[in-house]
């Protein structure tokens, strides 16, 4: 049943990162467009849970009681990592760094989005094996 739709409340992920936008509309707005995210259900005025293509989820929280909102920092993986950044700097992201590849078989980009969250989005270009770059496998 992974990546299909259900009549549950909640997705079936394991982990479901919660990020709280001041303005949940705009939120959902500005990452289904900049990101290609798709609005799985919103709830009231204050949740939306979106899609994250192929198989993932993130939930929008309003904050409206004056709270502060701390930037949240989420990696997301992507397929093609360059027209990815395209897509997202054509779309307003504020780019942070370029898509660049590492050493341990990863090309990644970081942007800001409107509210001053950063997104990391990650291509698999290599199956490199820890040892080779520094990393302990445990």
């Amino acid at each position: 049943m992974q990546g299909m739709l259900s009549n549950r409340s909640m997705p079936a992920s394991t982990v479901i990162p919660v990020i709280a936008y001041a303005n949940l509309n705009e939120a959902i707005v500005w990452l289904t467009a900049a990101f290609g995210f798709r609005l799985r259900v919103r709830i009231g005025d204050h949740r939306g849970q979106l899609l994250v293509p192929p198989d993932g989820h993130i939930v929008l929280g309003a904050v409206d009681d004056g709270s502060a909102i701390s930037p949240a920092r989420v990696m997301v993986r992507v397929s093609d990592a360059r027209s990815h950044a395209a897509h997202a700097i054509a779309s307003g992201a504020k780019m942070i760094s370029a898509p660049q590849d590492y050493p341990y078989g990863e090309r990644q980009y970081t942007v800001e989005d409107f509210a001053g969250h950063r997104w990391t989005f990650s291509e698999s270009i290599g199956d490199i094996d820890p040892a080779e770059w520094g990393g302990t496998v445990v």
